[in-house]
């Protein structure tokens, strides 16, 4: 069981998703699962970037604190954050207080507003650097794909969205399936990714 980890729920997980209560909630229930709703794919984003030189589980368990920060990640409202608002999330310390990540959520808000504008959604955007199936699972940090969506996002303006942590987002958003084989979350994982064509 390289790569896994059995539960004392009988559930057989990615090694990381068995190590805390809230790494295993994210790890049966949303790594993975494909989405389409551009607000959760523009949190993700967001929520990624932020992610940078932390763990994910100090953002994972800030999560409803940033949601509550940036309108529950609204695109359209952050979009129309002032320096007022960067003042106000600076002295949030329920959130992470980085100026520069801060004004980039906000740059990015506006770009994803441009983005759907331009092509319709965020989704149908970012799915067209979904990998062709089927693939193994990857240990990699980045792919040519991560790599062709960001330099992509940079190029309209984007920040904070290196190819590193646009293949963070693309694991956990569903574009591609890194579940290891023999995790549980594997086929439904994938089930659900087909469903979703």
């Amino acid at each position: 069981m390289e790569g896994l980890a059995r539960g004392d729920d009988g559930v057989v997980r990615c090694s990381w998703g068995d190590s805390t209560p809230e790494y295993r909630a994210y790890h049966d229930d949303e790594w993975g699962r494909p989405v389409e709703d551009d607000t959760r794919l523009f949190e993700k984003l967001c929520l990624e970037g932020f992610q940078s030189g932390l763990s994910w589980l100090t953002i994972l368990r800030k999560r409803e604190a940033f949601r509550s920060a940036f309108a529950d990640f609204d695109p359209h409202a952050v979009a129309h954050f002032t320096d007022a608002d960067v003042e106000r999330l600076l002295a949030d310390a329920a959130i992470v207080r980085h100026r520069g990540k801060i004004e980039a959520a906000i740059n990015n808000a506006q770009r994803a507003v441009e983005l759907i504008e331009a092509e319709g959604s965020l989704a149908a955007f970012v799915w067209r650097y979904e990998p062709d199936r089927p693939r193994e699972p990857s240990l990699a940090s980045e792919t040519p794909e991560s790599r062709a969506l960001a330099k992509e996002l940079k190029r309209r303006g984007w920040r904070f969205v290196g190819p590193t942590t646009v293949y963070a987002f693309m694991q956990a958003m569903g574009l591609v399936n890194d579940h290891a084989v023999g995790c549980d979350a594997r086929e439904p994982a994938e089930r659900a990714r087909e469903q979703l064509r």
